[in-house]
């Protein structure tokens, strides 16, 4: 069907309101994800027809509300205003309406076009909630349309409503108006006069809009007005206020959000109804189990020791399949290319180096899949709830772990997940224990080394070592406390969402979303290091025959000792005398006591820039000239170079604590806003990689574990 007309919606909501759920149902597979501009906060955009019509789907950040605390709120809020969009469908909670509509009755101040989607509608039934939608909608002048996002019920229907809204845009008979008392509307009077006194600023925004901001004291609308002559609105602002804070005898922004509470709580005793046999819900049964005082962390350990468990098992034969076929490819090339620099480039640079990396996505789909799960389901709320008391320890709070749990995908958008704290000594603290969550850039050296030394054992040692990073970031956060962050926790309410059963669509895309970044990195930083990787590993070269250059060593013991050697007098060189062996004997005096070689120490280095980096510079290390199955090849090298599983292991604990990837750090400085920070948080993980290896080494050798 032709495309007729085109229109830009934007999806506003509270987090754990549906509202992506929502998103996926409208756009399904035409999606996009990308950062808004400036900042680096995640955007997803989208394409819906219905009808012949495009709709631009814009999914806004989830937040409370539409103030100024977070860098959350004022994206959603400046999309509004200075994007313009044609609707706003505003995706609330059918269950937890007064908590909901707070944030709806900010989007009627912007004067924004608005049709609301009750989601999760049979939940609220369930409850025992009756609600009067059409009253409801009256009272606020706004469509409603029931929906239940992850069944796709009431889409249909809402996407009428929405295209009905637009068409109606310019001949609404009711625009509400939120009713503050005359007190406050007096004031808010005063200061639309003074600002409608500035030629052109009534035109780009609402002036009662302006004006309520201003009373708030509202710190980006006043830096957006100090920019042009506005001093006798901010002045009649500042008296305004003054004003009501002398007859309330409170601040004007706990006056101002009492009113659109009280507001939201006379609609709602007019419209909602509860059943007289008010039920406890299926939530509430799970709950009493998972959420109480002796099970909560029983429960907690063993779903996260299922889902490695999961990760490692489920794995395996898939990996075995890619790692068949970039054997098969790595073959092929070698039988159809002649002898050369062009082919070792590709055979041990970039297949030995990217498909090294490559084999692991199952992998890493898998654990993205089982985090999309608990996500879903709505248990990582209750992680947090059950996590609050041990993040007290640490002077944080349950909402701290939030971003903690989001660092076992990846420390990045993690750590940009700290914006949501409002204290800064919380978002710093937790950005410097962050880093100690395992990421699942990390997962492809665990699944390798101890595949390699632990056999069917690998999946529990793959767990105690996230077990450890959690610890770890525990004491370190303790110390950090009692040194450079004193204090008491900012307090907070952690919100607890109902337990859904998540769809596959919205599990799978969430999978996705994340699996294909790991795909990009293969796509650009990987295969560019390993091509650096290899290039440092193959220079410089010397035409020595095999028997000057090592003697009178048969074939096959070069063969077992060296696979770098050539026979049949092709050219030969030593490993230690290339490029990256120089550099790898520099860094190895360092790292010898805990039993690391010149290439773990280079394997190491290079996973700076990432960790998926240590695998393929393990790849092209290990991998190089080997007839064999590629994995086997680095396998093989690993155990030459690896004395014992206890060295094995100090290895993966050295992985798993020293310094960020580049891109985390890069984040770090941004959020934490100076390089202070960043190499803080790059000294102090390093020093505690080492000592924890050290540990690790000779508490073994005491037992006898060498």
């Amino acid at each position: 069907m032709a495309v007729t007309s085109r229109y830009t919606i934007a999806l506003a909501g509270n987090p754990n309101s549906g509202k992506t759920t929502i998103f996926n149902q409208l756009t399904g597979s035409h999606q996009k994800v990308g950062n808004w501009g400036g900042v680096t906060v995640e955007k997803k955009e989208g394409v819906a027809r219905v009808n012949g019509i495009e709709y631009a789907v814009i999914d806004l950040p989830g937040t409370y509300s539409l103030s100024a605390y977070s860098l959350e709120e004022v994206i959603a809020r400046d999309f509004i205003i200075e994007g313009k969009p044609d609707l706003v469908v505003h995706v609330v909670d059918a269950g937890n309406l007064e908590r909901n509509l707070y944030l709806t009755t900010q989007l009627i101040e912007l004067g924004a076009p608005v049709v609301i989607a009750l989601n999760m509608f049979d939940e609220a039934q369930g409850k025992g909630l009756e609600v009067d939608y059409d009253h409801l909608s009256k009272l606020l002048g706004i469509p409603m349309v029931p929906t239940v996002g992850h069944r796709g019920k009431g889409i249909d229907k809402l996407m009428e409503a929405v295209g009905k809204a637009i068409d109606d845009r310019g001949s609404r008979s009711r625009h509400l108006q939120l009713p503050y008392g005359r007190e406050i509307e007096d004031e808010i009077n005063e200061i639309q006069h003074a600002i409608l006194g500035i030629g052109g600023l009534g035109d780009r925004y609402s002036t009662r809009w302006l004006a309520v901001k201003l009373l708030e004291d509202d710190a980006v609308v006043k830096k957006r007005l100090e920019l042009r002559s506005t001093d006798g609105i901010l002045a009649q602002a500042m008296v305004s206020r003054d004003h009501i804070q002398e007859m309330f005898d409170d601040d004007v922004e706990t006056v101002l959000t009492d009113r659109r509470y009280g507001f939201v709580a006379g609609a709602l005793r007019e419209t909602i109804r509860m059943s007289k046999e008010q039920r406890q819900t299926i939530s509430d049964h799970i709950d009493n189990v998972l959420t109480s005082r002796h099970l909560g962390f029983p429960v907690f350990f063993l779903f996260m020791w299922a889902l490695f468990q999961l990760t490692f098992s489920l794995g395996a034969r898939p990996q075995a399949w890619i790692a068949t076929g970039i054997t098969m490819t790595s073959k092929a090339a070698v039988a159809v290319m002649p002898p050369s620099l062009l082919r070792d480039l590709i055979v041990d640079g970039i297949l030995g180096g990217v498909g090294g990396v490559l084999v692991f996505l199952p992998q890493i789909l898998i654990l993205f899949l089982g985090i999309s799960v608990l996500e879903d389901t709505g248990y990582m709320a209750r992680a947090a709830f059950i996590m609050d008391k041990v993040m007290h320890t640490v002077g944080l709070h349950g909402k701290s772990f939030i971003p903690l749990v989001m660092g076992f995908g990846c420390n990045v958008p993690a750590i940009m997940a700290t914006r949501t704290l409002e204290s800064r000594r919380d978002r710093l603290l937790t950005i410097l224990i962050n880093p100690l969550m395992s990421c699942s850039a990390r997962l492809p050296v665990y699944v390798l080394v101890a595949g390699t030394f632990f056999g069917v054992a690998a999946g529990h040692v793959i767990f105690s070592l996230y077990l450890l990073g959690i610890a770890l970031a525990i004491g370190v956060g303790q110390i950090f406390r009692r040194t450079l962050f004193r204090g008491d926790a900012t307090p907070f309410v952690m919100e607890l969402p109902p337990y859904r059963i998540p769809t596959m669509q919205s599990t799978l895309i969430h999978m996705w979303e994340k699996g294909s970044i790991y795909l990009k990195k293969m796509g650009s930083l990987i295969l560019s290091f390993s091509i650096i990787i290899w290039f440092l590993g193959a220079f410089p070269r010397h035409s020595t025959s095999v028997s000057t250059s090592v003697h009178n060593t048969s074939v096959e013991q070069i063969a077992s000792t060296d696979p770098t050697q050539q026979v049949d007098g092709a050219p030969s060189y030593s490993p230690s005398d290339t490029y990256i062996g120089r550099i790898g004997h520099v860094i190895e005096p360092v790292l010898r006591p805990l039993g690391f070689d010149w290439r773990m120490s280079v394997a190491l280095l290079t996973g700076f820039v990432a960790k998926e980096v240590v695998v393929s510079t393990m790849g092209v290390l290990y991998g190089s000239n080997q007839a064999e199955n590629g994995q086997a090849a680095v396998k093989r090298g690993l155990k030459r170079s690896i004395a014992s599983p206890l060295i094995a292991y100090a290895f993966l604990v050295f992985v798993l604590l020293y310094t960020p990837c580049l891109a985390t750090v890069i984040t770090i400085r941004r959020e934490a806003g100076g390089w202070k920070w960043a190499a803080l948080a790059v000294g102090y993980e390093l020093v505690l990689a080492w000592i924890m290896a050290f540990v690790v080494v000779r508490a073994g050798h005491l037992l006898g574990l060498g």
